[in-house]
């Protein structure tokens, strides 16, 4: 399989700048989480990696080279907004996606039935799409990604709106089409899905890509965060310079702080009895917002 690389995109809207130099990569096999705020760009630089918007200026590459119309028709594209049609029968809709990129009817017929089967959907093939619940549409939808078996899948908020049993489902399939070599990227706005399911995250904010590598890449960015079980008061940390508390629950506080630690560890000792002292690891959530904040400084400061 091959990888998808975008390198150094730009898009303008009259005076909007929606994409400023976005670069990344997605590799074979890799699943890669693609997170920002509303408005953010992530949706522009998926129309342009599908081709339907076309860039300013940078280069969409597939397997090395420039992404030609060949080459989309082998993606499996999912868009937030649904674009199924509402009053055709889900059997029939996803056969005639699959007839429309190059499967023979009876390829078309076994493929839908496959995925729909594999979606959990198999029972409502003779359904109208506009009869299903959003969740079922949601998997129908994923199966209209997949009904070709692409090379490449770009899915926009694929797990919005669905229950907890349909996002498991959902996850197994990404799973099992990166372990088949697919690279896979995905946006979302459900931060703790992208932690679990990601290879490698991108945080683009106001066109720009602001951070991208693994959890641990990300979090080694981040300065050190401890835990402390003792003082419920505090005023303690006064005592390290630059420290600050990021959460206080009863005598269970988090905060974060340069160095080892020690200095941290040494004040509430002074304080009184300390009965934890550890290592707290940052979500992904904490470190999107530490990233975007930093930002946003840097903005003002300018």
């Amino acid at each position: 399989m091959a990888a998808l690389e975008l390198d150094t995109l730009t898009k303008s809207y009259g005076a909007l700048r929606a994409l400023d130099g976005v670069s990344f990569t997605v590799g074979a096999g890799e699943i890669f989480g693609f997170v920002g705020s509303n408005g953010a760009g992530k949706t522009t630089t998926m129309r342009i990696v599908l081709g339907v918007l076309a860039a300013d200026g940078g280069t969409v590459r597939w397997d090395g080279r420039p992404i030609t119309l060949d080459d989309r028709r082998q993606v499996g594209y999912m868009p937030e907004e649904r674009g199924l049609y509402p009053k055709m029968h889900v059997g029939d809709q996803l056969e005639y996606l699959a007839r429309l990129h190059g499967l023979t009817p009876q390829a078309a017929r076994a493929s839908a039935r496959r995925w729909a089967e594999t979606l959990g959907v198999e029972q409502r093939l003779g359904d109208e799409v506009q009869k299903l619940s959003l969740g079922n549409q949601q998997r129908v939808q994923l199966a209209a990604a997949l009904v070709h078996d692409p090379e490449l899948l770009v899915l926009d908020e694929p797990f919005s709106g669905l229950d907890p049993v349909a996002v498991d489902v959902m996850s197994g399939v990404l799973n099992d089409r990166a372990t088949a070599g697919v690279p896979v990227i995905f946006s979302s706005h459900q931060l703790d899905l992208v932690e679990r399911l990601c290879h490698r995250v991108g945080i683009i904010k106001t066109g720009r890509m602001v951070a991208t590598g693994t959890i641990g890449e990300l979090r080694a960015t981040d300065r050190p965060r401890w835990e402390v079980v003792g003082p419920t008061d505090p005023s303690w940390l006064a005592a390290v310079p630059g420290a600050r508390v990021l959460s206080q629950a009863g005598d269970r506080t988090v905060v974060e702080a340069a160095g080892d630690g020690q200095d941290v560890l040494r004040a509430a000792l002074a304080t009184g009895p300390v009965h934890e002292f550890t290592p707290s690891r940052p979500s992904l959530t904490d470190l999107y917002r530490h990233v975007v904040s930093d930002v946003v400084s840097e903005e003002v400061a300018r």
